[in-house]
């Protein structure tokens, strides 16, 4: 179940509120998780959008082998591809030394190094079905094997195969958020604002939804305080098709739980932002999403976004280099 919310971390669990939140915000209950668990941690959301959970267990009940390895940084996963290919075959090639020379035929030499090495040969041979023919085996066991080996081949092959595509053709949102949130002047109030892009030539999304929501501390009749989560009304939270970036906006007026905050008011309700974005990626023909969080050290104030685009006689310039390229503004009222 995909949640739009986070949980945020509790350094300062019991320090003091300095401001009071917003009694019309409307709280969020449906998130999911606790109200009263302590997170320990620098945030519950990681910035690339996954959890950061840890689960206690039997390894193997928590292992899993298709995610890991679809998740690998590319050289770690063509790394682990050739040494499996390496290691396997020196393994039959173990086995095949083991059983001795005297079941295999077409040796050209008579050393036991180069025997080994013709042996190893033959294993990459019959590993990948290729068998040139002139080593091969003619002892029983030696045939044995190398059929146990033929079939591990095709059927490792057959898993790398599909550990390829599923790496490939996994849906992507393909999206980059801003550094940080900046809460500055808007119309005639301010606003909390961020914004992202669709950063892969010709991955444009369309029927694009944005989620925003926040979690704090809470302390209400002088308990100890609680998490509280409220969704954050956004100026626009859907949008047709997003050819270049989009800058969402939650305008903080008088609904707002951040009306009246300061800086300080966000480190000592330990606040946290949670996005989740959803649309259709045209490429991949498929729904796709992408989560990130802005803890409260990661919220400027007083800053504005400078544009990232221009207009050219050929077309539109997205410039995506200035994703994170704010500026300072002045304050409201100043």
């Amino acid at each position: 179940m995909e949640l739009g919310i986070y949980i945020c971390r509790v350094n300062t669990y019991k320090m003091s509120l300095t401001n009071q939140v917003n009694p019309v915000s409307k709280l969020n209950d449906d998130t999911g998780f606790s109200n009263t668990g302590i997170i320990n941690g620098s945030r519950f959301i990681n910035k690339d959008g996954t959890f950061n959970l840890h689960k206690k267990g039997p390894f193997w009940d928590r292992f899993s082998i298709f995610y890991t390895m679809i998740n690998l940084p590319l050289w770690q996963f063509i790394c682990i591809i050739v040494s499996f290919f390496f290691s396997i075959n020196l393994v039959y090639t173990g086995i095949y030394w083991l059983i001795g020379a005297d079941q295999f035929t077409g040796f050209i030499s008579n050393t036991p190094g180069k025997i080994f090495k013709e042996l190893y040969f033959f294993s990459t041979e019959t590993f990948t079905t290729v068998g040139y023919g002139r080593v091969n085996p003619v002892g029983d066991l030696a045939n044995l094997v190398a059929a146990v080996e033929a079939m591990s081949g095709f059927l490792s092959f057959a898993l790398a195969t599909g550990l390829i595509y599923g790496r490939f053709a996994r849906p992507r949102a393909h999206v980059k958020f801003s550094e940080h949130a900046l809460i500055a002047p808007f119309k005639d109030k301010t606003a909390l604002m961020f914004r992202f892009v669709c950063y892969k030539q010709n991955h444009a999304l369309s029927d694009v939804n944005v989620q925003v929501n926040l979690a704090m501390t809470v302390s209400e009749n002088g308990e100890e305080a609680k998490y509280r989560y409220y969704t954050l009304p956004l100026e626009r939270s859907k949008i047709e098709s997003m050819p270049m970036n989009w800058t969402v906006v939650h305008p903080i007026d008088d609904q707002s739980p951040l009306a009246g905050f300061t800086g300080e008011d966000l480190a000592a309700n330990d606040m946290e932002i949670y996005v989740l974005i959803r649309g259709f990626n045209d490429v991949y023909g498929n729904t796709v999403q992408q989560r990130t969080s802005y803890t409260y050290h990661e919220i400027q104030f007083n800053r504005k976004f400078i544009p990232m685009y221009y207009e050219t006689a050929n077309g539109t310039v997205l410039e995506l280099h200035k994703l994170n390229k704010h500026e300072a503004v002045r304050a409201k009222g100043s």
